[in-house]
């Protein structure tokens, strides 16, 4: 199954929780998600009502949607509904392998000029929703979504430039390995993402991950990083030569080596 595609307002009415339906989040203020991607977070994973943007950077750093696709596997595994809004080539394939249960998935590809209004409705039903960032978005649009994330318990990932966020992340570099004088192929990308916001938030960070990974999550303790003649707190480097890493190693889709 490739996600739940929603068309129409009568598909958008079946994912809509009551107005007057309690905040489901309960106990569980904060979504989970990789534990590479705590540090960015001022609170360690994706607190209901805050409005988390990834700026889309540019093209020769691009690594965006690889970003969004982290920030909602945890979450959904752990059983939360995502919708992504305004990004027809959102693969459901990619989405899958990082671990987000496409049966709780809602795509809206091409909201139209209806786009304020598909949000906010989605806003109203699903725990995490991403959307693309119209160009001519305005301000007063911008801010009453993000308040409606907040009565909501909803938590809100534009995807874009979007001013007043509570996190902007962004993905600043990026280096793919795998390719050889002559041959091989492009197994991951070493990129190096930043976090500024606001409050919690407002001392920048940065940390480098693999992104996309080669189905491994390590978390290499300084020590062994120094030993292995890496600068702590810093990637170590990888021979596209390598080979995969033990299988035991393998429990997920990212990698990151040292701390920020």
């Amino acid at each position: 199954m490739a996600g739940r595609m929603v068309v129409g307002s009568a598909a958008l009415a079946g994912l809509v929780r009551p107005a007057s339906a309690p905040d489901p989040a309960g106990g569980h203020r904060v979504l989970p998600v990789a534990p590479e991607l705590t540090g960015l977070l001022p609170n360690r994973g994706l607190r209901r009502g805050s409005t988390i943007a990834v700026s889309a950077g540019q093209p020769r750093c691009s690594g965006g949607t690889s970003l969004v696709l982290a920030l909602l596997a945890e979450a959904s595994r752990a059983g939360s509904w995502c919708a992504v809004v305004g990004v027809p080539t959102f693969g459901a394939g990619a989405a899958a392998e990082v671990g987000i249960a496409l049966d709780r998935l809602a795509l809206v590809p091409n909201p139209g000029p209806e786009w304020p209004t598909v949000v906010a409705a989605l806003i109203d039903g699903v725990d995490v929703v991403v959307t693309a960032v119209p160009h001519a978005v305005s301000a007063s649009v911008a801010d009453r979504l993000a308040a409606r994330a907040r009565q909501r318990g909803c938590v809100l990932v534009p995807y874009g430039r979007w001013d007043g966020a509570d996190v902007t992340l962004r993905v600043v570099r990026g280096v793919w390995e795998g390719l050889g004088p002559g041959r091989g192929r492009l197994r991951r990308r070493e990129v190096t993402v930043s976090a500024r916001g606001r409050g919690a938030a407002a001392r920048p960070k940065e940390i480098k991950v693999w992104l996309p990974g080669d189905g491994l999550t390590r978390v290499i303790p300084r020590a062994a990083a120094a030993a292995a003649g890496s600068t702590p707190g810093r990637l170590r480097p990888v021979s596209p030569a390598t080979p995969p890493a033990p299988a035991a190693s393998r429990r997920g889709p990212l990698t990151v080596v040292g701390s920020a």
